[in-house]
């Protein structure tokens, strides 16, 4: 039986537009694994990426619990939230956010070194992990402009890893990318979860979906459904065919 991280119990956001109250999460509860591939879809609107940021404390929940690790982080204020992002979790987003001031190898060591000042060891954690996903030193001192699209995603994603998260958090990240450029970064992505690395994210496209091993179907804000496809295993027809017709009930 996998362990339970993060456990997220009557959750609730609400934004405020004039007079109108808009309900974007409604009494949701959701659990998230160690080794778990969690995918998130749903229509536009539905919620999805409000959802990401309130499981990763990049947004405070307007109601509701959320557990890290059995530790209640919902009352947490800002500096104690920016600490536990830090410590336990990675980001990657569809925009890659990378300094174009700075290098590749230096967009990775500021994140780092947030964590510790051992500049020495990072910088060789920094480049096991880009080799790891295919990028060699010609990269390491370039800048995100003259980088390819899938370079540059490389990057965010070994900076989301530089500080060894227990969970990583990706919105959209293949949304911006070719479809060559996007099978390599899922090809990275599917080797850290199995690997053992935890990875929740959430996408709209279905190619990108069957690499998990567990959807949560959102709409206004509830998770309606879920569905469980075991391990990934690459050209399984099975597999696709399942996730389709899931989608499909859905109303997707």
């Amino acid at each position: 039986m996998m362990k339970q991280i993060l456990e997220a119990t009557n959750l609730c956001k609400s934004y405020s537009n004039g007079s109108v109250m808009q309900h974007v999460l409604r009494n949701l509860n959701i659990q998230i694994y160690e080794g778990d591939f969690t995918v998130i879809m749903g229509s536009s609107g539905s919620g999805k990426s409000t959802l990401l940021y309130a499981l990763s404390g990049m947004d405070k929940p307007t109601l509701g619990n959320i557990q890290y690790r059995n530790e209640d982080i919902s009352n947490y204020n800002n500096d104690k939230l920016a600490v536990f992002r830090r410590k336990h979790c990675g980001f990657i987003f569809q925009q890659m956010y990378l300094n174009d001031t700075m290098s590749v190898m230096d967009n990775i060591l500021v994140s780092g070194l947030l964590v510790t000042k051992d500049r020495k060891e990072l910088k060789k954690k920094a480049e096991e992990l880009l080799q790891a996903v295919g990028l060699n030193e010609e990269c390491y001192h370039k800048f995100p402009s003259q980088l390819s699209g899938g370079e540059a995603q490389r990057v965010a994603i070994v900076r989301a890893l530089i500080n060894s998260p227990e969970i990583v958090f990706a919105d959209e990240p293949t949304g911006a990318l070719n479809s060559q450029n996007a099978t390599n970064v899922l090809d990275v992505m599917t080797d850290m979860n199995a690997k053992g690395q935890s990875i929740v994210m959430v996408t709209h496209d279905m190619k990108t979906a069957r690499r998990a091993n567990r959807i949560l179907y959102l709409k206004d804000g509830i998770i309606i459904d879920e569905l469980n496809l075991g391990m990934y295993i690459k050209g399984d027809q099975e597999r696709h065919d399942t996730l389709r017709t899931f989608l499909e009930k859905m109303g997707w």
